[in-house]
């Protein structure tokens, strides 16, 4: 059975181990990533985000019985879990499955998964536009038409910009 854990900010990690260590190797976690690259002092620098922020989905047999629940709430790393992962067990396999097929080889989101999700506003990750918060006036096969300020332009879906929702 699948939860939703919230854990601290760069606890990750620390979390993962004492999950394994309380329930065994079997334990998955999955946890939608992207990769993005930016210049910091004329270098290019590699980053990796979160999707979710501090959320995490984990999955074990075991975690279908309260017992196991229980024992979970006081691990290190921790900072809440979700309650509801009951009822929506195929909801969150859904959207597990569905981040999935947007992934690339080494397990991060690719550029194709956001162009999926309807919004009218969202914020650039990447490229020349990085953190400018721009709207989508017209979508199209190929491209965007968007509007960034007082400017309007269109971006190829064929270019690698990264950009969330708002």
């Amino acid at each position: 059975m699948w939860i939703v854990a919230k854990i601290k900010s760069r606890e990750l990690e620390v979390f993962k181990d004492n999950l394994i260590k309380k329930f065994g190797k079997e334990t998955k976690f999955y946890y939608p990533k992207i990769e993005y690259h930016r210049y910091l002092k004329n270098k290019l620098k590699k980053f990796v985000k979160l999707m979710l922020g501090n959320y995490i989905f984990c999955y074990h047999e075991r975690f279908c019985k309260f017992s196991s629940i229980n024992d979970i709430r006081f691990l290190k790393g921790l900072e809440y879990l979700l309650n509801g992962h009951y009822q929506s067990q195929n909801e969150i396999i859904r959207f597990i499955n569905h981040c999935k097929v947007f992934e690339n080889a080494e397990g991060y989101l690719l550029s194709t998964f956001f162009r999926t999700l309807m919004t009218k506003k969202a914020q650039f990750i990447s490229g020349p536009f990085t953190n400018m918060i721009f709207e989508i006036l017209e979508r199209q096969k190929n491209k965007l038409k968007i509007s960034v300020g007082n400017i309007v332009t269109t971006i190829s879906n064929k270019k690698n910009y990264l950009y969330h929702p708002i």
